[in-house]
């Protein structure tokens, strides 16, 4: 088959087209795409350049997320204190109830018939004789004589009074004294339950000859419940300090938080954690409940706990504005790393995003010049055709 043998206005007209074809492919890929540099063969400068800060915004914004994850553990530590405060404010409204509660005394006052005098012999004393036992107990505390002659043991109600006297002090005192009627009289000035026995070897023994009918005691007043009350809530703060982390970091347990702000890591905030418990810097001691020892009974114990407290208080109160301070930085470098991200986006987006006004206005340019040559190329045809047929 002979090759087609195109004239020189055809030939010219046709490597036209091809050419605006070619330029009319690329700017609908422009369009489609969006970018004017999709790899470096369409610019190596600003391809690479473009890379390199799309790569530097790809790595601050993974630290933004670490930096997110910092707010909350720092959010998690000031709630945290903001509770443990309440806490320790509900501490103090427990102490000054104890401090308002005025403790009163538990009294046995016999009623005997006949007065008591203090030389009178137990032993022979209605059901009393020697070798039988007169128990007393003032709140956990119980103490036991043997009514008899020896050294340890007790002859007369004023030994029985000397004592009781001498036996029971510390905090669970008990006075015993006799009346000017000659009447029996135990008073547990703690408040606490005061009861009062006697036993022939296990086998109980009638007090009417010392009490009379009075064997059981008015009631008193003590400060054992804001005691307990104290030590429950001072838990509370142990085992709130305890869940206040976040993400296995605990600010309020000494954990070490470090934030970084740059992928080299050459920028960083180190946030250390301090130990916010009642053991740790709050220095808040558990309150004595125990028998014969109490940390409620003086109104001076009391007062020494509430300054306690109030020291607590100011300490809470320091951290939560260092946390503070640490978080405002965080969300100072958060905002100028969210900033600088979108700067290099945006520097790279100007190296590679295609103005889509201006491939458009292309791409209605090269459409009308592709008509125009397709025409062109028509009448080329027609001119060669006619010039061929006036040939003789």
């Amino acid at each position: 088959m002979a090759d087609v043998v195109l004239s020189g206005a055809i030939r010219s007209n046709l490597l036209s087209m091809q050419n605006t074809a070619k330029m009319l492919d690329e700017t609908q890929l422009r369009l489609a795409t969006g970018l004017r540099v999709r790899s470096a063969i369409d610019s190596p400068t600003s391809f690479f350049t473009a890379q390199g800060l799309n790569n530097r915004a790809s790595d601050l914004n993974n630290l933004l997320d670490a930096m997110g994850q910092a707010t909350k553990t720092l959010e998690a530590a000031d709630q945290g204190i903001k509770s443990i405060l309440k806490l320790v404010e509900s501490m103090k409204a427990v102490a000054n109830q104890a401090l308002e509660t005025k403790i009163k005394a538990t009294v046995i006052t016999g009623n005997q018939s006949g007065a008591l005098t203090a030389g009178v012999a137990l032993a022979g004393l209605g059901a009393l004789s020697a070798g039988h036992t007169i128990t007393i107990t003032v709140g956990d505390v119980t103490e036991t004589v043997t009514i008899g002659a020896g050294s340890t043991q007790v002859a007369t109600v004023q030994d029985l009074i000397d004592w009781a006297n001498n036996t029971f002090d510390g905090d669970e005192p008990l006075t015993a004294t006799l009346t000017d009627d000659g009447k029996l009289e135990f008073s547990a000035t703690n408040g606490r339950d005061l009861a009062i026995t006697a036993s022939d070897a296990g086998t109980p023994v009638s007090l009417a000859s010392l009490l009379g009918s009075r064997t059981s005691s008015t009631e008193g007043v003590n400060r054992d419940k804001y005691e307990r009350d104290f030590n429950n809530l001072r838990e509370q703060i142990e085992q709130l300090a305890s869940d206040a982390s976040y993400k296995g970091v605990n600010l309020l347990k000494g954990d070490l938080l470090s934030v970084f702000f740059n992928p080299d890591q050459t920028s960083q905030l180190d946030i250390q954690g301090v130990n916010l418990t009642p053991d740790g810097l709050l220095n808040i001691g558990a309150v004595a409940n125990e028998s014969g020892n109490h940390g409620f009974q003086t109104d001076a114990d009391i007062k020494s706990f509430i300054d306690t407290l109030n020291a607590a208080t100011n300490v809470l109160r320091r951290q939560a504005s260092t946390f503070g301070a640490n978080l405002g930085v965080v969300q100072i470098r958060q905002d100028f790393s969210a900033s600088l991200v979108n700067t290099l986006e945006s520097g790279a987006s100007q190296l590679t995003v295609a103005d889509t006004n201006e491939e458009g206005a292309k791409m209605l340019a090269l459409q009308t010049r592709q008509q125009l040559g397709t025409t062109a190329l028509s009448l080329a045809n027609q001119a060669e055709q006619g010039t061929k047929r006036a040939d003789p």
